[in-house]
């Protein structure tokens, strides 16, 4: 693995970013907040409902060792991304930037894709591969890895 940092906490960080630079963005654009926590709530929602098809599947959802997974979990959300957890927290973030900062959305965001795709992402990719092989591979050609 690339990063031995779990995914929450760098979520948490980018949280903490997004909330205290604030103040640097003089220029802000309002939405209700009320739209930011039903994001938020959706993107727990979705985090929520993939932690617990691992734990039905008995397989390992600690993203630091993929390659413990036991089984390829492929079905329910899974079907729609491969990442439905990185995708709730993208969902957070998204959710929390309306609410703080919005222009977070803009500058801060991106940066976190790009940050979880290259150190998370991409190395439990090549770990499922060499865990599933092609059944992984197939999963792959079928299942976009965000949505």
């Amino acid at each position: 693995m690339k990063t031995l940092i779990p995914p929450p906490i760098v979520t948490i960080v980018f949280l903490f970013v997004i909330f205290f630079t604030k103040d640097l963005f003089r220029f802000s654009v309002t939405l209700p907040s009320s739209l930011g926590f039903i994001i938020i709530f959706t993107g727990l929602v979705i985090i929520f409902i993939a932690a617990r098809q691992f734990k039905a599947a008995n397989t390992t959802i600690n993203p630091i060792k993929p390659e413990n997974a036991s089984v390829l979990v492929s079905k329910g959300i899974f079907s729609y991304s491969r990442n439905p957890m990185y995708l709730g927290m993208l969902l957070i973030i998204i959710g929390f930037s309306i609410i703080h900062n919005f222009l977070a959305i803009i500058v801060i965001m991106p940066i976190w894709i790009i940050y979880m795709t290259y150190f998370q992402i991409i190395p439990e990719e090549e770990a499922m591969e060499i865990v599933f092989e092609e059944d992984f591979v197939n999963y792959c050609k079928k299942t976009r890895r965000w949505i």
